[in-house]
């Protein structure tokens, strides 16, 4: 998810400053994929979108760009926080037919239907994943277009494989699922959506690979066991020194490079089906 906090399920990252920052450069990393998959999905000028968990708005501005002036975006999260940096940044991009409100994604309630809803790392956190869906049909018009992106970190590695690298991956995903999280719910979006009644389902997931001297993806990979920290700790998946967060970055950077180890983030997955008509 883009940063929120919902009814039922904490979203285990928090949303503080750190955070915030490592959300940018999440998003940055996966902004061409997210940008591939709703194109691909149907996206196009003077659709009205409904972005659900929009955090700090990177999805929002972005379908804003595929629907053009002519369409219009609203984007929904439950941190104020979050939402004054996206209002703040997408008044300075001049993007006034896309627009802010604050609540709870997972119960939100639409006066009007939208021509499509898109969620980026949503379903990742919430308990039921195709109530969540379900919940959205309404809010969407005969025909409408729901879109799910998602990790699944089962593709995250490194080749060769490097023992550092694996270990970080490890406690991610160990510490996601322990917090009630679905590190790999990437794999299974086509069948929720289809579980949920949506047709005309279809789903793929775009690969990075990134370059042994690519510093991006230590950078990455210990951002999140920074933030994924105390319930790493809490959840004795590793100690404080075990992690020794103060290198675990340039220890992943050296590891890789004297491997000449290619790291692979995890896959972002697209699924996206229709409201019957």
């Amino acid at each position: 998810m883009e940063g929120q906090t919902h009814a039922g399920q904490r979203y285990v990252l928090g949303n503080h400053a750190e955070e915030l920052a490592r959300l940018d450069h999440q998003a940055a990393a996966i902004e061409r994929p997210t940008r591939l998959l709703l194109q691909a999905a149907g996206f196009t000028a003077g659709m009205r979108v409904l972005d659900l968990g929009t955090g700090l708005g990177h999805v929002a501005r972005l379908a804003g760009e595929l629907v053009g002036p002519t369409g219009s975006v609203v984007g929904i999260d439950q941190s104020a926080d979050a939402l004054a940096v996206a209002r703040e940044r997408t008044q300075q991009a001049g993007m006034v037919h896309v627009t802010f409100a604050e609540g709870n994604a997972l119960e939100w309630h639409a006066t009007a239907p939208f021509d499509a809803i898109v969620g980026r790392l949503i379903l990742f956190h919430v308990p039921d994943p195709v109530a969540a869906v379900r919940h959205h049909l309404r809010n969407l018009r005969p025909g409408g277009l729901f879109v799910a992106v998602d990790f699944d970190l089962g593709g995250g590695r490194a080749d060769p494989p490097v023992a550092i690298i694996d270990t970080a991956m490890r406690w991610v995903h160990d510490a996601f699922r322990a917090a009630g999280a679905w590190p790999r719910v990437g794999a299974r979006l086509g069948t929720i959506l289809e579980d949920a009644q949506l047709t005309r389902v279809t789903t793929f997931g775009v690969q990075a690979y990134l370059s042994p001297r690519d510093p991006s993806g230590p950078r990455l990979l210990a951002g999140i066991v920074r933030s994924l920290a105390p319930a790493i700790i809490a959840h004795g998946l590793a100690t404080a020194d075990e992690l020794d967060l103060t290198t675990l970055e340039q220890r992943i950077g050296e590891a890789a490079r004297g491997a000449g180890a290619v790291i692979l983030p995890p896959t972002v997955v697209g699924a996206w089906g229709r409201v019957p008509d």
